[in-house]
């Protein structure tokens, strides 16, 4: 497993592998996947806070098998504050054919808000500029994820 971690000093990006992805990682194509791959990952990182929210994106290759992840922003105990520039530079960097968003939910209930909806349909329309596919948002509940993909939000 990658993990990412961008450093910017001045004009020069730095990307740093704290781990190595096994070669047969499964393709990330169903929210249950996603939180197989995705919760392990998290439950190691010295960077996650399971009592605020976190919004991850998931690197894929061209195959939508994960080259990687990235805690890109914390929040608070509801709240999350997420830029398309911010999700969008480790995308570029990591040279991500496609990304899957993810954010916990502390109170464990999966459901999105309207803000969930919003931004997410934002980072779809900003990632079509870009041509990188974002292919799902799920959000992590307790003991249970919901896709937005799968909830129709992916369609306006």
């Amino acid at each position: 497993m990658k993990h990412f971690t961008t450093f910017v000093s001045g004009s020069e990006f730095k990307i740093m592998r704290l781990n190595e992805s096994p070669v047969d990682e499964s393709p990330l194509e169903q929210p249950e996947s996603v939180a197989r791959y995705l919760l392990p990952q998290l439950a190691e990182s010295v960077v996650y806070r399971p009592d605020v929210e976190n919004f991850i994106i998931i690197h894929l290759n061209t195959r939508k098998r994960p080259i990687g992840f990235e805690i890109i922003s914390q929040g608070t105990l509801d709240t999350l504050l997420v830029h398309p520039r911010e999700v969008f530079k480790s995308a570029c960097i990591a040279n991500s054919a496609s990304i899957i968003l993810a954010h916990n939910h502390p109170s464990g209930d999966p459901h999105p808000s309207e803000a969930d909806i919003k931004v997410t349909r934002d980072l779809i329309r900003a990632g079509q500029l870009m041509k990188i596919e974002v292919v799902d948002h799920i959000i992590l509940g307790q003991c249970r994820q919901l896709s937005l993909r799968e909830q129709g939000y992916f369609s306006y």
